[in-house]
């Protein structure tokens, strides 16, 4: 059988990438394109529109979407981070890291709650980074605090990439959510030791926070943490719980979140005609953004697959005969590869689609119980290998976010320097997760 067209198509979509084509639109002109070029009937074509509509359009797991998007701005509209920030820093005070690990506090509270990155790292950035900075902490050692716990929303759940990952790798969205809180509770501890390791061996690095003049009793310090930390973790609580047990689906779950939300900006009297229009428009931007990759992608891999791209993937798997675990080295290697040129959404809706029938025919032997099993660990870890996908250069959209709002004495150069430790951490992440599954899948056989 001949594998030029299908090899042809991969190249085209490469090149287009690197031309800086927008990717849904080249997804959809390839589709049409080498579907005329490898004489694929026309009617088949109208399995394109039946997937559009049926599997994407008109999929309930999919409108959870907008539903998570809308809580995570209103929350973050709601300010719940201010405060807390300067909270922790006191309970941290005189002690070196201190101001580091209130920052990745905020991190993974700003995780748990708003999961969009992109808000995370600029009110880090806008609050943390000037205050690090005129503590007397390394300039690159801030600056990959920041990144790094600012990314934490892609992958603790609630977390709209999971949501996409369950309907592309038909495992259910309650098991995602399970199966990525240790791994982020995980990656949230490595860099709380990155900072305290800094703290033991190179103190000037990560300065002691000044003590007030009038320190106030650390029981009452812990009293306002708690206050301002109760009405957001309430609600990710109820959130995740009811999804998790599967009282919920992950749609009910999100509303309950979205009308949660909604609640608490009005309580904190953060809720006017103009933030609900703004938070609106946002969240239709970011939702229109996804499901337009989801419908060239769609179209994509049909077309693909009907030239015979699937069995040629598999074909060059099964001609190299190598060890499972090495096919899926083999992967983690080409996804992180491509968080250098393409973001999560891009690879989620191409890669996954392709792989995800690899991986599940593979033959682990007895370490996994189920196929179902496979693809959850497949999936927890390619959702922590993606996280690196917003901090490579040259198009990490967590760097761009950063150098924009930074001092101007930060560089580039500078913002690169800070990142890859964090890229280093995240990777053994991916290492840890792939030698011990369990990892992954003990916490959703216990629930």
């Amino acid at each position: 059988m001949s594998y030029l067209l299908p090899s042809l198509m991969l190249l085209a979509l490469l090149v287009g990438i690197f031309s800086g084509y927008p990717v849904a639109f080249l997804l959809g002109g390839l589709s049409i394109v080498f579907m005329f070029v490898g004489d694929v009937p026309l009617a088949s074509f109208s399995l394109v529109t039946n997937r559009v509509f049926g599997s994407v359009l008109e999929n309930w797991i999919l409108a959870a979407i907008p539903l998570f998007v809308f809580m995570g701005i209103m929350l973050d509209k709601s300010k719940i981070a201010d405060n807390l920030l300067y909270e922790l820093e006191n309970l941290f005070r005189g002690k070196p890291g201190g101001l580091g690990l209130a920052v990745i506090g905020i991190g993974i509270v700003m995780a748990a709650s708003t999961g969009i990155v992109g808000a995370s790292v600029v009110l880090m950035g806008t609050l943390a980074l000037p205050m690090m900075l005129a503590r007397g902490y390394s300039k690159t050692l801030a600056i990959g605090i920041i990144l790094g716990s600012g990314t934490l929303g892609i992958l603790v759940p609630p977390s709209i990439m999971l949501v996409v990952f369950g309907d592309v790798m038909q495992v259910p969205v309650g098991d995602l959510f399970a199966a990525t809180i240790i791994p982020g509770v995980m990656l949230a501890l490595f860099y709380i030791l990155y900072v305290l390791y800094h703290a033991v061996f190179a103190p000037h690095k990560v300065p002691p926070s000044p003590v007030s003049a009038n320190p106030q009793p650390l029981g009452r310090i812990l009293l306002r943490v708690l206050r301002d930390l109760v009405v957001p973790a309430l609600l990710m609580l109820s959130v995740l719980a009811s999804i998790v047990a599967g009282i919920a689906t992950p749609t009910e779950g999100a509303a309950i979140g979205a009308g949660g939300a909604l609640i608490l900006a009005l309580c904190k009297r953060k809720l006017s005609v103009a933030v609900l229009n703004d938070s609106l428009q946002s969240t239709m931007k970011t939702t229109g953004m996804i499901l337009f990759l989801a419908v060239g992608a769609t179209a994509y891999s049909l077309i693909f697959k009907r030239l015979g791209g699937q069995t040629m993937i598999e074909d060059a798997v099964a001609a190299f005969g190598l060890s499972p675990y090495v096919v899926v080295l083999g992967i983690m290697l080409l996804i992180f590869l491509l968080g250098f040129f393409l973001e999560w959404i891009e690879i989620s809706f191409l890669v996954l689609p392709l792989f995800a029938p690899i991986v599940a025919t593979l033959d682990f032997g007895d370490a996994f119980a189920s196929q179902t099993d496979v693809l959850l660990w497949f999936s927890v870890m390619v959702a922590v290998n993606l996280q690196t996908s917003f901090l490579t250069p040259p198009f990490g959209y967590a760097l761009f976010y950063l150098k924009g709002i930074a001092p101007p004495d930060v560089s580039t150069l500078d913002i690169y320097r800070g990142v890859m430790p964090i890229v280093g951490l995240q990777l053994l992440a991916v290492l840890a997760i792939a030698l011990f599954p369990a990892l992954a899948l003990w916490l959703p056989k216990f629930v």
